[in-house]
């Protein structure tokens, strides 16, 4: 009972940040959502960087590690390019949301396009992309409680639970409260996470270099990226569809609305790789885990942490591994329900109801709180992939707004808003056919060269993508000038 009385107690306190974040602020759409466009850079920092600790790092980095060795360090790999663009990126997305007072990822397609239906799309898109990743806190946040607690809670309990607060905070507060929290949460997993990846080495091997020769010698090659399907290819192809859709996520573009300035942005820019390197601890953990904790299958890897945790320390202790679990799935958790509620409220409500105002929006974005944790619920409790790849199937999927967004950021728009809106539609359908038949490239064309056949199929999604979009920019660019030109001609002398 000891470690679940920690965790009781900082699942408390984390309630008691967020409601109190709201500071008697009147919760206006912008200021609900965007934090009145007024955070500075620790605030933006923890936001942004919320993306990098979250239960999927928590578990998903160290099962992977566990379970899949080498090709596990993609995950170390790919933000540090995508922090690299955001140097450039976040600037002028900023400086325009700002210009226009705009609240979610969606206004600003439709803004940028004059297309309010392009906007609804990029917004489902969003949501769509979002549910696995919110599937994805909530599983992990039910693991990690569960076995944090010594089964004295169920994985079903603790999820019902945790959506039940986080839900409460993130109505009452919106992003203050994420922000706020995640204070406290970045410094835990940071504090637990270096003890852990340096600790259970030492303890279980002597040291970090001896516990990678000791698994080179019972498992040889685990520890290199492999010859096919999660070869070189894999990896490099992977890493660049995660770095181009790191800020493609409507919370986490959202997010960077709140900055009070654009020099945030470029200050955080600078810190931020070095802070991913904290992510070496945690694999550290999870390859720990391999002999000491060994015969844990396909998703139990995610367990890898948190067993060998239970079996390696005081229940006290245990239950602050889990306490910081559990603040990782409610940050990214409540930026996560609040960015889908907004787009749904703000772009796809609109459509239908241009007339509404602010207030009544943000009145059904609150509204609409309660319905998206409750979807990502049920879909949490009838379980699926490993974390990893619910993560990968999302990545794939807010991605294909990339082009669309760097292509309309000059000031000559060089695409249509029927060309952008095909492309992500063509970007999407690709994605959804090899999810949902778990095809490969491998399995589509199986007489390609192997290199070829190991591409992340999220890659060809965007090939496909770029090539309808710049089609159909074409052909309505072609069609909307061609009146013009008979009307010139018509009128000469």
């Amino acid at each position: 009972m000891t470690a679940l009385l920690v965790i009781a107690a900082f699942l408390v306190l984390a309630v008691f940040l967020g409601l109190r974040a709201r500071g008697g602020k009147e919760m206006t759409l912008e200021q609900w959502s965007v934090g009145g466009r007024g955070f500075g850079s620790v605030l933006v920092f923890v936001l942004l960087a919320g993306d990098i600790y979250t239960t999927f790092t928590f578990l998903g980095a160290s099962g992977w590690a566990y379970g899949q060795g080498g090709p596990a360090f993609y995950i170390l790999a790919y933000a540090a390019p995508a922090y690299v663009l955001s140097y450039w990126l976040l600037p002028a997305v900023w400086r325009y949301a700002k210009q226009h007072r705009l609240v979610s990822q969606a206004d600003f397609f439709a803004k940028k396009f004059d297309s309010p239906a392009l906007g609804a799309l990029v917004a489902l898109v969003g949501v769509v992309a979002m549910v696995p990743y919110l599937v994805l806190q909530l599983t992990g946040m039910g693991i990690i409680v569960s076995s944090a607690s010594y089964g004295h809670l169920s994985p079903h309990t603790a999820l019902v639970i945790g959506t039940v607060a986080l839900t409460g905070y993130v109505t009452v507060s919106g992003i203050h409260g994420s922000a706020w929290t995640s204070v406290v949460k970045d410094a835990m997993i940071l504090g637990v996470v270096v003890f852990l990846g340096i600790y259970l080495p030492v303890h279980y091997y002597g040291g970090i270099g001896a516990m990678f020769h000791r698994i080179d010698t019972v498992k040889p090659g685990f520890l290199t990226l492999h010859h096919s399907r999660q070869s070189p290819t894999w990896f490099a192809s992977t890493v660049l569809l995660s770095a181009l859709g790191f800020y493609l996520w409507p919370h986490t573009f959202s997010a960077s609305y709140s900055a009070r300035n654009p020099q945030v942005f470029r200050r955080n820019a600078v810190v931020l790789p070095l802070y991913q390197l904290i992510l070496l601890f945690v694999f550290f953990a999870g390859f720990a885990a391999i002999i000491a904790v060994p015969g844990l299958k396909g998703s139990d890897g995610d367990l890898s942490l948190l067993r060998i945790t239970v079996k390696t320390f005081d229940p006290w202790f245990v239950g602050v591994v889990g306490a910081a679990g559990l603040l990782t799935a409610l940050v990214p958790g409540s930026l996560l329900l609040m960015a889908s509620a907004t787009s749904l409220a703000d772009s796809v409500f609109r459509l239908a109801r241009p007339q509404a105002g602010d207030e009544t929006v943000a009145r059904l974005a609150k509204a609409l709180v309660p319905v998206v944790a409750a979807v990502a619920l049920l879909f949490a409790f009838n379980g699926g992939s490993t974390l990893v790849n619910l993560l990968l199937m999302g990545y794939a999927l807010v991605t294909q707004l990339f082009p669309a967004l760097l292509l309309s950021l000059p000031t000559r728009r060089l695409i249509t808003k029927q060309g952008a809106a095909a492309g992500i539609l063509a970007g999407v359908a690709t994605v959804a056919a090899v999810t949902l038949t778990s095809t490969t490239v491998g399995g589509l064309l199986p007489g390609l060269p192997q290199p070829v056949k190991d591409l992340n199929v999220g890659v060809i999604a965007l090939a496909v993508n770029l090539v309808v979009l710049a089609a159909v920019s074409a052909l309505t660019r072609a069609g909307a000038a061609r009146p013009a030109v008979q009307l010139t001609n018509s009128s000469a002398p």
